[in-house]
């Protein structure tokens, strides 16, 4: 969906950008030209009457003939407002809907966030390809990337997994090479769309300190969705997954441990899928008081 609206802005950046420079270099003049000679027609016809009346005629012709087609007018006033958006939007900040809870307890449904589109370098706009290297994700990063399954899809997870990582989910306990990631218990965290309870944990995944949701007493049956890239990197048993991340891949989670379709079940994040890096909630009209950055 964002690829599609990012081609869209870019078809009517250069639309509009053509027709502006047209008018600059070329129309405009044209236009001037053309009242000049019909102020001069109508100063000529209108000889013999009153001063302010051969001023009336000749205002009304050059207004008349110097006035710019509804394309030109448009074009030349909207394209000002389409580059400043296709720059903010491609190269500095996105902004984002969280449709579902995925991501709780520290992203809930209906959250508007802005994703940082240069942390992980500069890409190229529509082609998404990287053209300036300016960092990479991080474990513990909250990450937005187009889903590999079908990449007009956008997709929000923490960044678990680095290039070359072995991360195993065995049990309900993460472990990143051979390390179990510490969680320590915070309470009860109450999820509306489930109408529930669940156990919420700190963990520290990296310099990174977020909470996570988790019910250590219910059954998860992890396995593979679908065939998909890699997936010989990847062992699943009863009690979990193993995998061992590929060069140039990332392998993701949702906070929401019990209810996020993740690497766990489709595999991993190819770095030509990284949109950006999620850091800001912008509004939530059902709660103002979540407005402000976010771990």
């Amino acid at each position: 969906m964002s690829w599609n609206f990012a081609l869209i802005l870019f078809v009517l950046l250069v639309l509009t950008g053509v027709i502006w420079l047209a008018d600059r270099l070329w129309l405009r003049r044209r236009r001037q030209d053309r009242a000049a000679q019909a102020a001069a027609l109508a100063e000529r016809d209108a000889q013999g009457l009153p001063a302010e009346e051969i001023a009336q005629r000749r205002l009304q012709a050059q207004q008349q003939a110097g006035r710019a087609s509804w394309l030109v007018e448009y074009s030349v006033s909207f394209f000002p407002v389409i580059l400043f958006v296709f720059v903010l939007r491609s190269f500095i900040v996105e902004p984002f809907r969280i449709p579902s809870g995925s991501m709780l307890p520290t992203l809930q449904s209906g959250d508007l966030i802005l994703v940082n589109k240069f942390s992980y370098g500069i890409r190229l706009p529509v082609l998404d390809r990287k053209v300036i290297e300016l960092g990479q994700p991080q474990r513990g990063d909250v990450m937005v990337f187009r889903y590999p399954v079908d990449t007009q899809v956008d997709y929000i997870k923490r960044v678990v997994g680095l290039p070359g990582d072995e991360v195993a989910y065995l049990d309900k306990k993460l472990y990143v090479n051979g390390q179990e990631v510490p969680r320590t218990r915070d309470g009860d965290y109450f999820e509306p769309d489930r109408v529930a309870y669940t156990a919420r944990y700190d963990e520290k995944l990296g310099e990174i300190d977020h909470k996570i949701l988790l019910d250590e007493r219910s059954f998860q049956n992890i396995g593979p969705i679908l065939s998909y890239p890699h997936r010989q990197a990847c062992e699943y048993a009863r009690n979990g997954v193993r995998c061992t991340v590929p060069e140039g891949h990332y392998f993701v989670m949702g906070d929401n441990r019990d209810n996020s379709l993740d690497s766990r079940y489709w595999g991993f994040v190819p770095d030509g899928n990284i949109v950006g890096k999620a850091f800001f909630i912008w509004m939530n009209f059902g709660d103002l008081g979540r407005i402000g950055r976010f771990n």
